[in-house]
């Protein structure tokens, strides 16, 4: 069976089919409850309830914003942080399905891996993440709450809920700020927090923010990071999506468009973008990004998120199971695993899966390596030569043949006594 063939066997079975069968209201934006997030809070455009991989209504999440709406309170004040939710999911979400987690896990988990992740923060002591979240300073404090609803994707164990464990449930966090408390990035901090990561060797670093503007201090330190060994990861466009119905032209963000950085956006359970998607170029990968549920910050409850933030969140948690399981892949080479495996389609779907157990040709495998020089020769003179030996051999043949069919004719006429052959001979 073709790949693209296995491809749409996996896409129309388990949670594929459920996705494909899913009622259109499951995948729009709905509103929030108002009980779920405080009112400083800007919550995404995501469904309040997620898809469900039965085909049924689905369960009411609190909404988990990105950041926190810009207009509340003055500067200095003091903001409320994202509340703890009082609910938890019932099941395993579509994500997790489509994803095939459970399968991934069998062969890795991430083990060894530090992923860097650039966001709001992480709450080290968060429900599934406690004793594998490296934290210092500011980037401990996660009042938004976004950062550590990632982090749950990329190296929750689930706690309670193993069924809601993230893609690499055996990686180590290193928690880096790329925006202030209010959840707002920059490039100033999102160059520091890649230096950070950098410094510490993080094997892959994940980008959940997106900038309008290139920064030549940036991309400066995106290049450092991928010469010293790491697989980056970044949001394509910003979250949350906008509304309205102005038409905004196609753009790219940063650090998505730097060089050698995977850039991820987000993907409806059909496999298609949302329609309220920022538009954008240049995206490697699509991985799951609306109706999404992990943890946060405060509580044992779970929130539902989404955007390209979420989908890079994926990404990067399947960079590190496939950094545990290939240890001598070079980045670019992980990076050429993650999209030569994905899933065919019009931008290409997230499989941790195959990326973990496809086994990939020599060209693919030598992604990333310098290209050697090729001699380009002259091969007329052996060409000439292997003419003139075929025709040899043909010359030889046929005097051979000629020998055996002299000797054969001779036998026979003297066994008749050099006489004519008759019609009865």
């Amino acid at each position: 069976m073709s790949a693209s063939a296995r491809g749409t066997a996996r896409l129309l079975s388990g949670a594929g089919a459920a996705a494909l069968l899913l009622p259109a209201a499951l995948l729009l934006p709905a509103a929030v409850p108002a009980q779920a997030v405080s009112p400083a809070v800007s919550p995404a455009a995501y469904p309040a309830r997620p898809p469900a991989a039965d085909g049924k209504k689905g369960q009411e999440l609190p909404a988990m914003p990105s950041s926190f709406d810009p207009d509340a309170g003055g500067e200095g004040e003091d903001v409320p942080c994202t509340p703890a939710s009082r609910e938890k999911a019932e099941k395993q979400d579509w994500s997790r399905q489509r994803l095939d987690l459970d399968r991934v896990h069998r062969h890795s988990t991430g083990a060894g891996v530090t992923v860097a992740l650039i966001d709001t923060g992480v709450e080290a002591g968060a429900a599934g993440l406690g004793g594998r979240v490296t934290a210092q300073g500011a980037a401990g404090d996660d009042c938004v709450g976004h950062g550590t609803f990632l982090a749950g994707l990329i190296a929750g164990t689930g706690g309670d809920s193993p069924g809601l464990a993230g893609i690499a449930p055996g990686a180590r966090i290193l928690a880096l700020r790329g925006t202030d408390p209010r959840g707002r990035a920059s490039a100033g901090l999102v160059v520091k927090a890649l230096e950070e990561a950098t410094e510490a060797r993080a094997g892959v670093i994940a980008i959940a923010v997106a900038l309008p503007r290139r920064d030549a201090a940036l991309t400066r330190a995106v290049a450092a990071a991928r010469r010293a060994g790491a697989v980056v990861v970044a949001a394509a466009t910003p979250d949350p999506p906008r509304l309205g119905t102005d038409e905004i032209p196609a753009r790219t963000y940063w650090p998505a468009g730097e060089p050698g950085v995977l850039s991820v956006a987000d993907m409806l359970p059909v496999g298609a973008r949302p329609d309220n998607s920022l538009p954008t170029e240049g995206i490697d990968l699509v991985a799951p990004g609306a109706g999404v549920v992990s943890g946060g910050p405060r509580g044992t409850g779970h929130y539902l998120g989404g955007g390209s933030s979420t989908a890079a969140a994926y990404a990067a948690g399947a960079a590190a199971v496939v950094r545990a399981a290939r240890p001598g892949d070079s980045p670019d080479a992980v990076t050429r695993r993650l999209t030569a495996t994905a899933y065919p389609a019009d931008i290409p779907q997230l499989d941790p899966y195959a990326a973990v157990t496809t086994v990939l040709g020599d060209s693919a495998a030598a992604a990333g390596r310098a290209a050697e020089p090729v001699t380009v020769r002259d091969t007329a003179v052996a060409d000439r030569a292997t003419g003139r030996a075929t025709v040899f051999v043909l010359l030889g043949s046929a005097a051979v043949l000629s020998v055996l069919w002299a000797g054969f004719a001779f036998t026979r006429a003297r066994a008749r006594g050099w006489r004519p052959a008759s019609a009865e001979d």
